[in-house]
């Protein structure tokens, strides 16, 4: 009897180690948004590579002899991190955290952190309910990447980085039967030859945009010369398109930022 009662423990303490280990997850992510709680504490939402969308709350160190400074947690920052993850926890556990990649002017230059300011609310809302893809998350570390090493023709980064980041979510635009005049149906992302019978569809003139925009990628876009206005009125069709596509898609409070860059 005592040694079937040392079995037992034994085989529930390897259990509970192994259990303990699987919690432990190091994987990529990024800084989508960090809010104050409290005196000392942030409440920081991630995309990791692993676990799709985490969040996690922090006490900060009043000290600078803590590991996990404030710093780490600015908008599209790269870290390499290791959670604790529960499966009903709804505030994760960062038990470590580190930036994987510094950036070179990501955070310095003005027009640059205006982007990410931006790019970080989006995609806070846009990648809710998503589950764990490796492409998806390497996309959006390689596009932050281009940016941050970019010494110009940047202007239009975040209308290419939007619209194609549809292809990830799954509702890319499908251009293989435009034709010059078509309107664009944005409810089932085609075009088409007349008016839809539904209000959320493009004249010919703002599809004609959505095609010039497809036709870019982060190389070729500074060929495109467009004015602040056309790029404010892309961003406004880009925005208008991901609320019909991804529920509860509010108003971006940083859109104002990225209006005013560049005449």
């Amino acid at each position: 009897m005592c040694a079937e009662r040392c079995v037992f423990i034994l085989l529930s303490e390897r259990v509970a180690v192994s259990l303990h280990v699987d919690m432990l997850t190091k994987t990529e992510a990024i800084v989508l948004r960090s809010l104050k709680y409290g005196e000392n504490r942030l409440i920081i939402n991630l995309l990791t590579e692993s676990e799709g969308v985490v969040t996690v709350a922090v006490n900060m160190p009043k000290t600078q002899r803590g590991k996990l400074k404030r710093q780490l947690f600015q908008p599209l920052t790269l870290l390499s991190i290791e959670l604790d993850m529960r499966q009903n926890r709804e505030l994760q556990h960062l038990r470590d955290a580190r930036i994987s990649v510094p950036f070179a002017s990501l955070a310095t230059d003005p027009a640059k952190l205006g982007i990410a300011l931006f790019l970080a609310e989006f995609l806070y809302f846009c990648s809710r309910g998503e589950d764990a893809s490796e492409g998806f998350f390497q996309y959006i570390k390689n596009s932050i990447l281009w940016l941050d090493g970019s010494r110009q023709h940047y202007a239009n980064f975040h209308l290419v980085f939007m619209m194609r980041l549809s292809r990830f979510i799954g509702f890319m635009p499908n251009v293989d039967d435009y034709v010059e005049g078509d309107f664009f149906d944005m409810r089932n992302a085609c075009f088409v030859r007349t008016s839809p019978l539904h209000p959320d569809y493009l004249s010919p003139e703002d599809a004609s945009h959505v095609i010039t925009l497809l036709r870019m990628n982060f190389e070729t876009m500074h060929l495109f010369r467009l004015t602040r206005s056309e790029r404010n009125r892309i961003v406004d069709i880009i925005i208008l398109y991901y609320r019909l596509h991804v529920a509860s898609f509010p108003e971006l409070r940083s859109l104002d930022v990225v209006r005013e860059l560049w005449a």
